[in-house]
């Protein structure tokens, strides 16, 4: 009797990572520590630029739901791609690393310079009191590529549209569990990343 040979069902998991939109917050000028601290929290709470995102890549009629955090500029964000009858799965550990201006009140300086030298202040772990630690954030990070895993794992096509230092995280954490970058689209608003798993 001739044996039957059976093939392995070869998968392709896919995880996209998509940048929210330019928010629309005013940045020009000099900023003192105050003003620096009222641009972030405008920019935590701030709307999008109208845009079209139009990427070969992504199965635009495949996507029912979308993970995104709590921060409004991701949630108004996946509802421009995907439309308004996407489901959005709101968690918050897909929030931003946090961020902390520190307290210089004399000094008056354009808010790029605010946020850069808090945020490497923060990374070197002087800036972080009140709020999550570098090391926290990167846990949190393995936290959010462990979900997308699963979901991928469960539907085949998972998508999440946060936020820019987040995404790199979660892409690295990707990477150390196997995971191969498909489509690199570097690091500003609306960048995309897809990454790919074969799973048999």
């Amino acid at each position: 009797m001739e044996k039957q040979s059976t093939a392995s069902t070869i998968v392709q998991k896919k995880i996209f990572l998509i940048r929210h939109a330019r928010p629309i917050v005013p940045k020009v000028g000099y900023f003192n520590t105050a003003s620096a601290r009222q641009y972030i929290a405008a920019y935590d709470t701030a709307e999008v630029e109208e845009f079209v995102l139009e990427h070969e890549a992504i199965p635009y009629r495949e996507i029912k739901s979308v993970y995104c955090s709590t921060l409004v500029r991701s949630q108004l964000t996946a509802k421009a791609i995907f439309g308004e009858q996407v489901v959005l799965k709101v968690n918050h550990n897909f929030r931003e690393f946090e961020r902390k201006i520190f307290s210089l009140p004399l000094l008056r300086l354009p808010i790029r310079l605010w946020l850069l030298a808090s945020r490497v202040l923060w990374f070197l772990g002087f800036n972080s009191k009140g709020i999550e630690t570098f090391k926290e954030a990167k846990r949190r990070a393995r936290i959010c590529a462990e979900l997308l895993v699963q979901d991928a794992s469960e539907h085949d096509t998972t998508v999440l549209v946060a936020h820019g230092l987040l995404n790199n995280f979660i892409r690295w954490e990707l990477k150390r569990m196997g995971w191969r970058i498909a489509v690199d689209g570097g690091n500003n608003f609306l960048s995309v990343h897809l990454l790919t798993k074969e799973n048999t």
